[in-house]
């Protein structure tokens, strides 16, 4: 297996770019991801970072809330938690670490892979909403989707696979649209 961290780090830089994007009259809006509008997935990103780097240092990632509140600045908070996820991740010893994440307990290099298709999916979220496709990376939801539909299975969805049913797109539809199509996301 190849070093996941570089493609981590991408996510990472994408997901930044993103909220700094946002602007306060979009805070309410929906998102593709059903549960949350703008200012929800702000927050779920920012537990996202914090859980990365909690459990690569050994912690359970559900001592972290499923999203983050009491913050109005979610581009200096986002800053904030990535560097301590960037000092963490600069250890080589994570990668076979033993890391506690909600769906089960994986090595390091298993917790960064997931991380990646996790950050990745949310980032077309927040950039759909916010009407910001421009700010992805295509390349990074190519890289990201074999992962994805090797990890996440197809079947069964709902109940412990918390996903909805995969979604067809067309076989020549862009990354981010099969990458949202296989996490459920209606596109």
């Amino acid at each position: 297996m190849t070093d996941p961290r570089p493609t981590l780090g991408l996510a990472l830089d994408q997901v930044g770019r993103i909220i700094d994007a946002v602007r306060p009259e979009q805070l309410d809006l929906p998102t593709p991801c059903d549960e949350y509008a703008v200012r929800d997935l702000l927050g779920h990103l920012l537990s996202v970072v914090r859980r990365i780097d909690h459990a690569l240092q050994g912690g359970n990632a559900l001592d972290i809330p499923v999203i983050t509140t009491g913050t109005d600045d979610w581009s200096a908070d986002w800053k904030t938690y990535r560097a301590a996820a960037d000092a963490t991740l600069a250890d080589d010893t994570l990668l076979t670490r033993v890391c506690r994440l909600p769906w089960g307990t994986v090595p390091g290099a298993g917790a960064v892979a997931a991380y990646s298709g996790e950050l990745t999916t949310h980032s077309w979220d927040l950039a759909t909403a916010i009407s910001r496709e421009d700010l992805l990376d295509p390349a990074l939801a190519e890289a990201v989707l074999p992962t994805v539909q090797q990890f996440i299975p197809a079947d069964p969805r709902g109940g412990p696979i918390p996903f909805g049913a995969v979604v067809p797109v067309p076989a020549d539809a862009t990354p981010y649209v099969r990458l949202a199509g296989w996490m459920g996301r209606r596109v």
